[in-house]
């Protein structure tokens, strides 16, 4: 006969490998989900442009973001983080990025939406080179699993201008 702690032991190691087991396969399962989401953000005006008193150009707008994610849950999606993000080419940087607007999406009956809102970061960059500057407004997600690995995209819309002038 073998004793508790050899049962307890065994038992505890075969829950272990169950339970390992089914992650891996729920972790695998998200590869055959192909989500298809889409988005528009449209700029409804803008709030203020201004230059800032050492020098840096300052943008507020008010955008309308409309999105349906919901292709972006299944059954092992925990939540998406998204956000809303300013991006622009300055002849200091090839690539500049600038945070406009987050939300945590907790469940999939939150994940088509449509909501107006002003930046709620500010917009600014480092010197004076807004001013009727070419800039992409792009949609990030990431996908943040029960288990396994995060997987992350984005959604680009292009098209947007700034003011000439700082009002």
């Amino acid at each position: 006969m073998h004793s508790f702690g050899y049962r307890a032991n065994a038992l505890l190691t075969f829950a272990l490998t169950i339970l390992a087991l089914m992650c891996a396969i729920a972790s695998f399962s998200d590869n055959f989900n192909f989500p298809s989401p889409s988005a528009q953000i449209q700029i409804v005006k803008f709030n203020w442009f201004q230059k800032q008193a050492h020098g840096n150009d300052e943008v507020s707008l008010t955008m309308n973001i409309t999105a349906d994610l919901q292709s972006l849950f299944t059954w092992n999606t925990k939540q998406l983080f998204i956000f809303v993000a300013a991006e622009y080419e300055t002849p200091q940087n090839s690539l500049n990025q600038v945070s406009l607007w987050d939300a945590i999406i907790p469940a999939k009956e939150h994940a088509k939406f449509w909501i107006q809102t002003a930046n709620k970061y500010r917009f600014i960059d480092q010197g004076s080179n807004l001013r009727g500057k070419e800039f992409n407004l792009t949609l990030h997600w990431h996908v943040m699993p029960k288990t396994g690995k995060m997987f992350a995209d984005k959604l680009v819309i292009s098209g947007f201008r700034l003011p000439e002038e700082h009002r």
